[in-house]
């Protein structure tokens, strides 16, 4: 009798999302290509797998009926897609005003959702795979039968994986949550490292960093829950909702900081408390990779008994502190207090993983859905988008200019199979010049690469079914890639496509084409990212940075109404959270992708750094008041709170007007001291009030130099600042 711990390893493969993705693209590609094989017809074999190929790039989590309505919507665009292409193939000019059009109005289709962007994408690439072949193909309707033949089978099996494991996704995107937690928590703990003249700004930079890490997580979560409760929640999905939830207050939660990060490390330097509470940090993210790892495989998640043990002696030690009753301590070990509770509440939370609570009610139980829902809302999203400073409708241009230019060269250098080119431009041309940039090294790597190594396997494996087999191997190995490593997946769809060409005896003669085609189709792209209506970052951070202050100030104002209403995790409040750190992840990635631009589109290089650092200061410093929210039944101590609140929003509002190059000079030294109204009440024996206080005036220390930042930059980035006020 076997034991069932021989099954373990295969299903700690089989937890792996991209296991499972590999194992779908195996049985899809065999299912075409031995079929194919068995009856000799092996000439139908590459338009059936570029079929499944676009289909899988197409392919968008969703319930059972949405991936029905999905499937249907995407063989209709194929199929508009592959006969425009043969029907205009002869015509080179009503070709080229085809491809122009059909580019624009396919990327245009992006305004209504990622699922919509994905489907207009893979439209784009089944034209071009048409292409491809249609100068051979004897009938009007035989290529693109073969192509959504292709499509057709992958979107069935699609079907069938989901029915089978219909929360495998919610599943993996709350795995992968956890999973950028831990690093979270990891990087948190950086920053309680009692050194001297300690300098917390490049430990801020990884936190922001982590954190962009995190909310894109949630963003992937939520949209992988949406699908499953826009109607209502059932038993199946909502602990797995619970979780979502919970995993959001863990993230505000671990956000926080309730003092300064260099104050701590100089007080306590020959302590060992915050060795404790890096420990605690460090003990806490282990047992978010275990949540992870449990979601994944399907499993209950138990929790270890380690962490009540690190807990226990943390708050041993921190009341051995108290006793010393050292003055200058007093205020800081307030702060420690309350993240020490802070961070036995995140315990509560993690060990609850699992045990879902009471069936959850009313609006704290809501999603937010921001997708337009009917023809018109869908409509009225595009026509929002066209406008000439919309990001979408720029690329949209760009990307259909580069790809009629490189179809104009084809025709007129008799490139031969030259749509190799427009291929290329379709993966490489990016939004963003840094994202262009980063794809047209891993492409030109990639192809390299796998024309050195198809070379001598064409000469190794030289007969049809050994080909075959690396060809299926090759496209496994391709979407295994595609998401982590963009340059190795190049390499391996390069192979596929020589051994799908060798079929029909091209497979020698496609490889210098192939890699000439990859240059000329790269150096169109980034000439169409750099010259036709370029987005360079530097010109735009001014509004982003605007922006971000803008949700900082929104997700304070609905703390600050729980302060007096009571906590209640409100769908108003969820939004403000969330679009706080979709700003600050915004930020970060603004700034990073300016570094990778060309150096006369630099600016402010080490300002903009530093107002990262702040600001993800000033969300960190309002994510504490955030997690420890109550409601505060004295109304006299109410008025004093929103007369000190109401001093760090003008700041903050005057940061936004300052950053949007409206400021009013006037006006700059408007609340510019109000230090003494907060500090006048940090005695208030109430400890909610003095940590309401305490973290309000911790945000008005970091305001001077805000400003001057805001100053500076505005002068250095003249260009990207429009008139008006910040778009909200």
């Amino acid at each position: 009798m076997f034991s069932p711990d021989i099954f373990q390893p295969f299903r700690n493969y089989w937890a792996n999302d991209r296991f499972n993705y590999s194992v779908k693209v195996f049985f899809a590609l065999a299912g075409v290509t031995l079929p194919a094989w068995y009856r000799g017809t092996t000439d139908e074999i590459t338009p059936m797998v570029l079929g499944i190929i676009a289909a899988a790039l197409a392919e968008v989590d969703d319930n059972l009926w949405g991936r029905i309505k999905a499937l249907i919507l995407m063989l209709a665009c194929f199929l508009l897609a592959s006969l425009s292409i043969e029907l205009l193939f002869g015509h080179p000019f009503l070709f080229a005003a085809g491809l122009f059009c059909s580019t624009f109005g396919f990327t245009m289709l992006g305004a209504m959702g990622p699922r919509y962007s994905s489907m207009a994408f893979a439209s784009l690439l089944l034209a071009v795979y048409t292409m491809l072949g249609a100068g051979e193909s004897p009938s009007l309707w035989e290529q693109p039968a073969l192509l959504l033949g292709g499509a057709l089978w992958y979107g069935v099996l699609s079907l069938v994986w989901h029915i089978l494991w219909p929360n495998r996704p919610v599943q993996q995107s709350l795995a992968n949550v956890f999973k950028e937690l831990a690093g979270y928590f990891d990087s948190k703990s950086q920053l309680f490292d009692p050194v001297a003249n300690m300098n917390p700004q490049p430990s801020r930079l990884e936190v922001a960093r982590k954190n962009a890490s995190v909310v894109n997580a949630l963003n992937q979560a939520k949209v992988s829950l949406l699908q499953r409760v826009r109607r209502q929640i059932s038993m199946r999905e909502q602990p797995f909702l619970q979780i979502y939830f919970l995993a959001q207050d863990i993230h505000e939660r671990v956000s926080s900081s309730h003092y300064r990060y260099q104050d701590l490390a100089e007080s306590f330097s020959r302590s060992d408390i915050l060795f404790r509470f890096q420990k605690m940090l460090r003990v806490q993210a282990n047992a978010c990779r275990a949540i992870a790892h449990s979601l994944a495989m399907g499993r209950e998640y138990l929790h270890d008994s380690e962490s009540v043990a690190v807990l226990d002696e943390l708050q041993q030690s921190l009341e051995y502190l108290k006793q010393q009753n050292n003055p200058q301590w007093q205020s800081l070990l307030v702060q420690l207090e309350y993240l020490l509770k802070n961070l036995a509440t995140v315990e509560l939370q993690m060990s609850s993983v699992g045990h879902p609570s009471s069936e959850m009610l009313g609006e704290e139980s809501i999603l937010a859905d921001s997708d337009p829902q009917g023809i018109k809302a869908h409509l009225l999203r595009i026509w929002n988008e066209c406008r000439l400073d919309s990001p979408l409708f720029r690329h949209g241009l760009r990307l259909a200019t580069a790809l009629t230019v490189g179809y104009g060269l084809i025709v007129i250098l008799n490139l031969q199979p030259g749509y190799w080119v427009l291929l290329t431009i379709l993966f490489v041309c990016q939004p963003s010049y840094s994202a262009t940039r980063q794809k047209l090294t891993q492409r030109v790597l990639g192809t390299l690469a796998g024309l050195l190594v198809g070379i001598p396997l064409l000469y190794l494996f030289p007969g049809q079914e050994g080909q075959l087999v690396l060809m299926v191997i090759s496209g496994i190995l391709f979407f295994a890639f595609r998401t982590v490593r963009y340059d190795l997946a190049t390499a391996f769809i390069t192979l596929l496509v020589l051994f799908c060409f060798n079929q029909q005896g091209m497979g020698f003669a496609v490889i210098m084409p192939r890699l000439g085609d990859t240059l000329l189709g790269c150096l169109l792209a980034v000439a169409a990212v750099a010259f036709i209506l370029p987005d360079w970052e530097s010109k735009r951070l001014n509004r982003v940075m605007a922006l971000t202050i803008f949700r900082h100030r929104e997700y304070l104002a609905q703390v600050m109404e729980q302060y007096q209403n009571g906590k209640r995790d409100t769908v108003d409040y969820r939004l403000a959270r969330r679009h706080a750190h979709n700003m600050d992840a915004q930020l970060y990635a603004a700034i990073m992708n300016m570094l990778t631009e060309p150096g006369r589109y630099q600016r402010a290089k080490d300002e903009s750094f530093r107002f990262l650092a702040l600001s993800h200061a000033l969300l960190s410093y309002i994510s504490t008041l955030g997690a420890h929210r109550i409601r505060l039944a004295d109304h006299i101590v109410e008025d004093k709170l929103q007369e000190s609140y109401l001093v760090i929003d003008n700041h903050m509002q005057l940061l936004e007007t300052q950053l949007s190059g409206n400021q009013d000079k006037d006006k700059i030294e408007v609340d510019s001291n109000p230090s003494a109204t907060i500090h006048g009440w940090l005695e208030e024996e109430n400890p909610e009030v003095r940590l309401l206080l305490q973290q309000l005036q911790l945000m008005f220390k970091i305001m001077p130099e805000m400003h001057a930042l805001a100053l500076t930059l505005n002068q250095a980035n003249p260009l990207g600042v429009t008139s008006g006020s910040v778009v909200r």
